[in-house]
């Protein structure tokens, strides 16, 4: 049974994932009231006419706040939830997207789809990056596992040491692809920052398709995570088989990633940060975990861009500004585990 008090929580993160939708629609150079973003959204979902409202705040509204919001809430659920799936089954809490490379792996699948098109091979871009991207992270977990190969068990050690190393390699890839671009290189450099400007609804959607469904699955299997917890040998005892469970989640965590890198670009420390920040607060049970962590990350995320959007005196990369949030946590994380083994 799940306590009260979780839920409580979860209730309470849902509440605030809504309001903070709300007034980050009204923040940014024309000011929305609250009310007046709450009446334009419910006038268009219900094909209702709008009354008394200056009439460009509906477009403002629809076609270029809410889009870009929803996106960034969306991926902030999303990248969330992947690290806490890879931190559960690696036991690791500096585990997350990037620590095994598969965002490495999709941001060069995304930067060679941009390239392709730089060089006029005619890829329709809402199509081609987020294609290129999965292939890519797809085939950066392939190649991990591969590496891997020779630990039967699929330590956690073992799967970081080759994520590691993967992404060493993709990295120089990565910079090879900087040097095709030429002129055009800023593209790929901004792209790989991360940033949400001129997101769309089709952006929206195109999450939406991979990280919902991606949460459910990986709730689905919430209980044989918190089992796997106990111990492989002590989770095969109780009838789970951790090797399948493991790749089974490690090929959905990585397919989300996939999806957020190719609509994001990089975006790090969001599913460092957040579940361990979360499993402090909730526990380690991973049916809560999964979704505080997606509910987290996306108020989190949207904050952040909301910061960068409407505060500050020109908007910079989001992945820059989670980036100055997350090195810092990250150094705490690993002191305070080196003092744990020290110990």
């Amino acid at each position: 049974m799940i306590g009260k008090k979780p839920l409580f929580l979860i209730g309470v993160l849902f509440i605030i994932l809504c309001m903070a939708i709300i007034a980050a629609t009204g923040m940014g150079f024309l000011k929305i009231a609250p009310l007046e973003v709450i009446e334009i959204i419910w006038a268009k979902i219900f094909d209702l006419e709008i009354y008394g409202i200056n009439p460009t705040f509906p477009f403002v509204v629809m076609e270029v706040r809410l889009p870009r919001i929803l996106t960034s809430a969306l991926v902030g659920g999303g990248l969330a939830v992947a690290g806490a799936v890879f931190q559960a089954i690696l036991l690791n809490p500096l585990a997350d997207p990037y620590t095994l490379g598969i965002s490495s792996g999709a941001a060069f699948g995304a930067s060679l789809a941009i390239v392709l098109t730089i060089f006029g091979i005619v890829i329709p871009a809402w199509f081609s990056i987020p294609i290129f991207a999965f292939i890519g992270a797809m085939a950066t977990l392939i190649g991990v596992f591969s590496l891997a190969s020779t630990d039967s068990r699929l330590s956690s050690n073992t799967l970081i040491l080759s994520g590691v190393i993967i992404a060493a390699i993709l990295s120089a890839g990565i910079g090879f692809i900087k040097y095709l671009a030429d002129e055009q290189v800023s593209i790929i450099i901004f792209w790989l920052m991360g940033s949400f400007v001129g997101r769309t609804w089709m952006d929206v959607l195109t999450t939406s398709v991979i990280v919902f469904p991606g949460l459910l699955f990986t709730l689905y299997f919430a209980r044989d995570l918190n089992i796997m917890a106990l111990g492989e040998r002590t989770a095969n005892t109780l009838g789970v088989d951790s090797g399948r469970v493991k790749k089974m989640l490690l090929v959905c965590a990585s397919l989300i990633t996939a999806i957020c890198v190719s609509v994001s670009g990089i975006i790090g420390f969001i599913g460092l940060i957040i579940p361990h920040l979360l499993r402090m607060i909730l526990g380690p049970d991973n049916r809560i975990l999964l979704p505080a962590c997606f509910l987290g990350g996306a108020i989190l995320l949207l904050g952040a861009d909301t910061i960068t959007r409407a505060w500050l005196p020109s908007e910079i990369p989001i992945g820059v500004l989670t980036s100055l949030i997350g090195g810092p946590f990250f150094c705490y994380i690993f002191r305070k585990k080196q003092l744990a083994l020290n110990t």
